[in-house]
Order: C-alpha cells, then structure tokens, then sequence
C-alpha cells in the first residue's frame, strides 16, 4: 500500500472518529459514572508504549496501571488499558483523537472503565470525564478531572432514575473542582453498594 494512502486512512478515520466522539459526548454525573463502570480502580502509571495494534492496525497507546486501590470491579496488582491513538517518533506518525485522556507515567488517576471493546480498546467512560487526577497539595490527596464536582449535571432520566443515596463526597468550596481523594473514593463504593 502506497504510504500517501496510509494517510489518507488515517486521516479520514481521525476526523470520522474525532467528529463522532465530539458530538456523541454528554456530561456524566460521578452517580453514573459509578454504576456504568465496569471496573473503577486508583492507580498510579507505570509505562505507556505506543505502537502499531495487532488486532485493529492502529495506533494504539498501551498504558499499564499498578493498582493501589480496587473500587469496582476485577483486576490484578497492575492492569493495562489499550486506548485507541498515540505518537510513533520512529515511524513520524499520530493518531490524535480529541478527547482520548493521556496518562503520564508517576502519575496517579482514578480511573472508570467500561467493558473492553472486542477489539480490546478500553478508554475511560465519557472519555476525559472518567478520568480523574490525584493532586498533592499542601499535604493532601485531592482529585480532580477539572470539572465541577458541586453542581453535576442532570439529564432528565438521570434525575427519574436517580436514588436518594448519603454520598460523603466533600468538595472543596474554594475549588469546586476538586474533592478530597478518600471521600471520592467513598462516595464511589456508596453508588455501588445500592
């Protein structure tokens, strides 16, 4: 296959994929989020490594978690989520994808999986709203994904099906995007034990 068609691929998959994410993306509440995911865990990232998927042909960034807290769900003491696009210095290609979060290693996130794709794919629910990161300030574990954490929107079925849960989720008033880690956590585990 002649490299220019390659491109051409490529480029036509970004922008149909981009496109499709960008429209099809609706604000999900941390209630939501809980319950839809399949597996919720704190982790801290050990490595990403980008390369060519086998089962797809695409670019594919590969990033592998250790597991510091299980919240939800199955997983071993480290898990690697496949997350389609990523940059291959050596071959001078990237896939780019608006919206698909990049993790950094020595970074800890708290993060909201869906079921794997049967391709394997398993990028965090809502995209970048299931992606949450740890901070450390002035001694504490916050979290935050830059959203606000106070005022979680609300479709109309989210408001007909929601349950009267106690959730201790403690949002700084100050920064209402961010919450302490402990109580995030918590508050996760408490949509899930309904």
């Amino acid at each position: 296959m002649k490299p220019y068609i390659i491109v051409f691929s490529l480029l036509f998959n970004v922008f149909s994929l981009s496109s499709a994410s960008a429209t099809s993306l609706l604000p999900i509440t941390l209630e939501q989020l809980s319950t839809r995911a399949t597996l919720v865990f704190y982790g801290e990232v050990l490595t990403n490594q980008v390369k060519q998927d086998e089962q797809s042909g695409y670019i594919a960034t590969f990033t592998e978690f250790k597991v510091i807290d299980l919240i939800k769900g199955k997983a071993k003491n480290t898990h690697t989520i496949k997350q389609i696009g990523g940059e291959l210095k050596d071959r001078n290609m990237a896939l780019r994808i608006h919206g698909v979060p990049r993790f950094q290693a020595g970074k800890n996130y708290v993060v909201f999986l869906p079921t794997k794709s049967k391709l394997g794919f398993s990028s965090p629910l809502g995209l970048h709203q299931g992606s949450f990161s740890v901070l450390n300030i002035n001694g504490e574990q916050l979290i935050s994904n830059g959203r606000s954490l106070a005022s979680q929107p609300q479709t109309r079925q989210s408001v007909q099906t929601s349950r009267a849960v106690q959730v201790p989720l403690a949002v700084r008033v100050d920064k209402p995007s961010q919450a302490r880690l402990d109580d995030f956590i918590n508050t996760v585990r408490a949509y899930n034990a309904q």
